[in-house]
């Protein structure tokens, strides 16, 4: 396994990054950075915003071998030192993105400043589920995901409200590398770090949709009752009428608890 090459949009206004806080914002499985626009939009004023892609997603190139959850955040601690050596950031991601910001906080604790684990777990679905993803993937592209995660993405009536964006966050599915998306799955397949919580110490923040089958809001307060357990602190939120896709479904509810995170985190940096 090597670490894989990921690159970012800038969300925020442009403008030289260092005079406000950084946040780097992680995608979910099959979608792109079109997934934190309208939270990022919210946020831009404030913050200096960096959504990456995965593997093979949106705009960073696709992976020719196989990586871990834990190769996805020494990636994104390597394309922040591209951006802003050394710089330490707040964290937000969905999904496979949050899995990924729970590996930043294991690993790369002293980079982070808060976290922000969206529609994720410290484990999530099975092995063999994700392994039968992964061929299926493999063998018959992108685009047979598509109805299926329709489903799992989205909340009721969702579709019909957002009928743009959510045709670019499936048609970000439909363009992904087909062999960049079956490593992920695999990456899925063999994460889990249930039993390392308690060495995250960041402040973290573990938001769940009420309607989502595949990180439900027991995932959410498993995570922070994991960190809490180990000295951290971490709390647990659940967003009505959300499935999957927080940032999407519920960008003013995201954009706030993340206001509210990032500004607790920093007087408490500075209050240090």
């Amino acid at each position: 396994m090597a670490r894989p090459t990921v690159k970012a949009v800038l969300l925020s206004p442009q403008r030289a990054l260092g005079g406000k806080p950084l946040l780097v914002v992680g995608p979910s499985l099959g979608t792109s950075s079109v997934l934190w626009t309208q939270a990022g939009s919210l946020l831009g004023g404030d913050f200096d915003i960096v959504a990456w892609d995965l593997p093979g997603h949106g705009v960073s190139p696709a992976a020719s071998e196989t990586f871990s959850v834990a190769d996805l955040a020494d990636a994104v601690v390597g394309l922040v030192d591209w951006l802003a050596p050394g710089e330490r950031f707040h964290y937000a991601g969905v999904s496979l993105g949050g899995a990924t910001g729970l590996q930043l906080g294991i690993k790369h604790g002293d980079r982070l400043k808060s976290l922000s684990v969206q529609c994720s777990g410290a484990k999530l679905g099975t092995p063999e589920g994700w392994l039968e993803r992964a061929e299926t993937v493999r063998t018959q592209g992108t685009p047979v995901m598509i109805q299926g995660s329709a489903e799992r993405w989205f909340g009721p009536g969702f579709m019909d409200r957002e009928p743009e964006l959510s045709s670019r966050l499936l048609h970000a599915l439909r363009d992904a590398d087909r062999f960049s998306y079956a490593f992920c799955c695999e990456a899925l397949a063999r994460f889990d770090v249930r039993d390392q919580l308690g060495s995250i110490t960041v402040p973290t923040q573990a938001v769940a949709g009420a309607e989502d089958g595949v990180a439900t809001p027991a995932l959410a307060e498993e995570v922070a009752a994991g960190i809490t357990a180990g000295g951290g602190t971490a709390s647990a939120v659940t967003l009505e009428g959300v499935a999957h896709l927080a940032p999407a479904e519920a960008p003013a509810h995201v954009a706030e608890l993340l206001r509210s995170l990032i500004t607790w985190s920093e007087s408490r940096g500075e209050a240090k």
